[in-house]
């Protein structure tokens, strides 16, 4: 049985105003648009539907939040347990209400994501199966929105732009350019000056977990890690929503900063991944419009 929401086929929307303001063809991919608000869904469902299938009775992962929502939203689909581990005030209360709403349990620690990732590996024994991104059952599933920009575009675009947090999304991204078109654009992960105090609480990951193999995507597709300031990223933020109508989380504007840093030479075909959906960080909305 397939554990699914629904997950995929998000809409790619190209970006007139903002492809005008950059000099470049530039495509917003809407991941916010999943079941649970963010990209997280695509690799949750393959991830609980393999936990399912060896016989487990829980899953657990440590989280900003998006993984959080999206592994007590597929669990209780599933009908198993979800125990969910955040740090002290690093998750936004919207994305916890989702876990709660579902029946996840949150169990919250002092320190960083690395100290609370650590704590959900000790948890993952007797059946219950650890679904962060090194789950490699969950870069599987994340790989299918290359499948599906490639498909919307009639081909791989120039620059892929997505938010750099821990790193599994670009490694999904790249194996999915990979196996369907057999090479790789130019990748920018872009990440924030300040990993640990960011207002973009879905990157606010001090080491990412996937480091080493985002080194290797950006050295195969001659791109590299665009680093940006909050200032920087919250520009970004209001110009999605002013300009295109695209009401995102602040996390989720990280790759269109990267493009008004630069990132993406004047014609390029430019993708940027929207991960997920305003309404996941409503506090910092609040914060940001006010």
């Amino acid at each position: 049985m397939t554990v699914t929401l629904g997950e995929g086929n998000t809409p790619l929307l190209h970006a007139s105003r903002l492809s005008e303001r950059f000099g470049v063809e530039l495509w917003l991919k809407c991941e916010g648009l999943n079941p649970t608000g963010s990209f997280k869904d695509r690799g949750m469902s393959v991830a609980v539907t393999k936990a399912v299938e060896a016989g487990a009775t829980g899953v657990v992962c440590a989280s900003t939040g998006n993984t959080a929502a999206s592994a007590a939203a597929y669990a209780a689909r599933a009908g198993i347990e979800a125990m969910i581990v955040v740090t002290a005030g690093g998750a936004s209360s919207s994305k916890l209400v989702q876990v709660r709403a579902v029946g996840g349990r949150v169990v919250e620690i002092d320190g960083s994501f690395g100290d609370a990732y650590d704590e959900a590996v000790r948890l993952a024994v007797d059946g219950v199966v650890l679904v962060n991104s090194t789950n490699e059952h969950r870069i599987e599933g994340q790989k299918t929105a290359a499948f599906e920009i490639v498909d919307q575009l009639g081909g791989s675009p120039d620059v892929l732009l997505l938010p750099y947090g821990g790193g599994g999304n670009t490694k999904a991204y790249a194996r999915g350019f990979r196996e369907k078109t057999g090479e790789l654009p130019r990748f920018h992960p872009t990440e924030v000056e300040n990993r640990g105090g960011t207002v973009a609480s879905a990157i606010r990951i001090v080491e990412p977990n996937h480091q080493e193999e985002v080194k290797t995507v950006i050295v195969q597709s001659e791109g590299g890690i665009v680093t940006v300031s909050d200032d920087e990223l919250i520009a970004a933020w209001r110009l999605l929503g002013s300009a295109e109508g695209v009401f995102c989380e602040p996390a989720s504007a990280a790759g269109v900063a990267a493009v008004a840093r630069g990132a993406a030479q004047p014609g390029e075909r430019v993708v940027c991944v929207i991960t997920g959906h305003g309404l996941k960080d409503p506090d910092a909305v609040q914060r940001l419009t006010t």
